[in-house]
């Protein structure tokens, strides 16, 4: 008799709090920063103008880092930044726990070259929403950046990978300048909203009802509360013509990091500015949107 096969367990069939090699940072962060901010707001529901100020500052900042910089710029090549512009975004994105742009540009690359099959490693259609939602940060082994990014190999980029640490440390505890709330208000609890507003983006806008294939989705209420990042709910724009530039296609979709680029390009410090091609099915904007 021929021995029976081995069943593969997928990465979604792990214990839930059984992080995969090389994520143990990344859980016992998300556990900290849970926690924390779930103190903060027992502490502290309603935080002083002041430090909502400075929280919202430093949101708004983090998302232009992540959608213009990593998502954009590195992920898709749909323009060049200055340097000095490039670089300031990353840090911001940095700052608001994002990852290194080379973690995030390989995971990202590979979530557009396997689109919610089986390889996606942040597709809900096979692990469910709470999996793409979360659980993927820290059941996933750290992305091939040398297969997905070899480009942000470079020095220049790995500089951003060794300072991970002490700038997402310094970005956990800079709130203490304001105090006790700032503490709470402007680390934890800013960094948890960025968290689940990004996290949203692979979870939510991919249960569109496809059986298979793409299950990206436009949904436009979904924008007003990811700040610097509105575009981004767009995500079914975005998958439909992931080499341009602009999510929102019509003047209707607010695309706040689309005229943050139109701002740049206008200054000289963004180039080689890609626009969505014309004659794009109008369905793709219509009848996935929620």
């Amino acid at each position: 008799m021929k021995p029976s096969a081995v069943r593969v367990r997928r990465p979604w069939e792990q214990p839930v709090w059984r992080p995969a090699p090389g994520q143990s940072a990344t859980f016992v962060f998300l556990i900290l920063v849970h926690l924390l901010a779930v103190v903060g707001l027992l502490l502290y529901p309603l935080p002083s103008l002041p430090v909502a100020s400075v929280a919202v500052l430093l949101a708004v900042l983090g998302g232009l880092g992540t959608t213009v910089a990593y998502h954009r710029c590195l992920a898709h090549r749909t323009l060049r930044l200055h340097p000095v512009v490039e670089h300031g975004l990353i840090f911001w994105a940095l700052f608001n726990a994002s990852g290194s742009p080379a973690s995030w540009v390989a995971f990202h690359r590979l979530h557009h070259a396997r689109s919610d099959t089986p390889e996606d490693i942040s597709s809900p259609r096979h692990g469910g929403f709470w999996w793409a939602h979360l659980r993927w940060l820290y059941q996933v082994p750290p992305a091939d950046a040398q297969k997905w990014c070899p480009e942000l190999c470079r020095p220049v980029y790995r500089f951003w990978s060794r300072s991970q640490a002490p700038v997402v440390a310094a970005s956990l505890l800079c709130g203490l300048l304001l105090g006790w709330q700032g503490f709470f208000w402007i680390g934890a609890i800013r960094l948890l909203y960025s968290l689940h507003m990004q996290c949203l983006v692979n979870s939510l806008t991919h249960l569109a009802d496809s059986p298979e294939g793409d299950a990206s989705r436009n949904i436009w209420w979904l924008g007003p509360f990811q700040l610097a990042a509105w575009g981004e709910n767009w995500h079914r724009n975005h998958h439909a013509a992931a080499g341009s530039a602009r999510m929102g296609w019509h003047w209707w979709q607010v695309d706040i990091g689309w005229y943050f680029i139109r701002g740049l390009e206008w200054l000289g410090l963004a180039t080689h500015v890609k626009r969505p091609q014309r004659g794009l099915p109008a369905s793709l904007t219509t009848s996935a949107s929620l």
